[in-house]
């Protein structure tokens, strides 16, 4: 029977290939269809295929409704853009001004914090795509702000992708926003430098996480959760971390997903000695990084999450030709297949020398 494939649905069963660009079918004769099968279909922009009239484990198919998508205008899209990158950078601003009373003694409000993050820990969670492009809205006078705001939004967006409770997830986001509040406690000096800092001056640097779980410590609101992992968010699981070099058994979760979300936003962000970097590049890197430092399964959701969200982007290759990302592979994500504007299908597995260089539009 020959159905589109917005009517499939797991469990259906190819009863004809899928012809390709190529002589191998995109989808072969009796491949029982999953998720993944569906998206790719998606991606390849195929209308209708020939299943089975009943499914993998003997039911019936019936076919779905097709539901029409609404349009959505181009200005529609850039309205809501503007709006997510507004509250952003409200947030910097605001989280700016708390840093700015902290450096003069003033107690950890929680409230005011945990009300400044929620409504943007919930859009994000609905829009991750943005998570690939608000690094290109922070300036390198102010990057810490822009890194505790976009570390608290992505660490709450990965606890709900590991599927912790609604308010856990508010918890590592909060979290993740305040694990280094303590460097308001270290000298303006160090704050305000653009060089390199000396091994003196980065040995104060590191005992910023005991600052900031000492202005924590009692704060009505804070969680030994949130303690712990703003305690441990530098740690590593080989104890090269620091600031007491712990292993991985007394590693918390909220730590691991802090130190990934962490990691990530440093090295995609703009710095006074570093440009910034393209998301592929860093999230190939960090997937290096893993083995027997960070977390494997917060390193691969955030990887699988945040490549997923490019399906359909348009990105450009380190080569400078444009192409559009249409479907990645959960063995190699970091390295999807793009199609090009005369229809080349690329596959940058099997191209380890071409890159995605940046992203250009959704």
């Amino acid at each position: 029977m020959e159905v589109k494939v917005a009517q499939l649905q797991p469990g259906c069963v190819m009863s004809k290939d899928v012809p390709g660009l190529t002589e191998v079918p995109l989808v072969k004769r009796n491949t029982v269809l999953n998720e993944e099968h569906l998206e790719f279909l998606k991606a390849f922009l195929v209308e209708t295929v020939e299943v089975r009239p009943r499914l993998a484990d003997g039911k019936t198919f019936v076919p779905g409704a097709v539901k029409e998508e609404p349009a959505v205008e181009e200005e529609q899209t850039a309205s809501k853009e503007t709006d997510v990158g507004e509250d952003y950078l409200s947030a910097v601003k605001m989280y700016k001004k708390l840093f700015e009373s902290w450096k003069e003694g003033k107690a950890v409000d929680m409230s005011a914090v945990r009300s400044l993050f929620e409504s943007l820990f919930e859009k994000i969670h609905h829009s991750p795509d943005y998570l690939l492009h608000l690094h290109h809205l922070n300036n390198k006078a102010d990057y810490l702000y822009h890194h505790s705001v976009y570390v608290g939004i992505l660490s709450a967006f990965l606890g709900k992708k590991l599927r912790l409770t609604e308010e856990r997830s508010i918890q590592v986001g909060l979290c993740g926003a305040l694990a280094d509040a303590g460097m308001a406690k270290l000298p303006s000096a160090i704050l305000r430098k653009t060089g390199s800092l000396t091994e003196e001056e980065y040995e104060k640097v590191k005992k910023h996480p005991i600052y900031s779980y000492k202005m924590l410590k009692g704060v009505p609101g804070v969680t030994d959760s949130i303690l712990v992992g703003v305690l441990q968010h530098h740690e590593r699981y080989d104890s090269s971390g620091y600031p007491l070099g712990v292993s991985a058994e007394k590693i918390h979760l909220f730590s691991q997903i802090v130190a990934v979300a962490d990691m990530y936003h440093a090295m995609i962000s703009e710095r006074h000695y570093r440009p910034k970097r393209s998301p592929f590049q860093v999230l190939e890197e960090i997937e290096k990084e893993r083995f027997g430092k960070l977390e494997t399964k917060v390193v691969e959701m955030l990887v699988q999450s945040l490549v997923q969200s490019t399906i359909g982007s348009r990105v450009r290759l380190s080569s400078g030709q444009e192409a559009e990302v249409i479907f990645f592979d959960q063995q190699a994500p970091t390295r999807p297949m793009v199609k090009l504007s005369d229809n080349t299908i690329i596959q940058l597995v099997q191209e380890p020398k071409l890159h995605i260089e940046e992203i250009v539009k959704k």
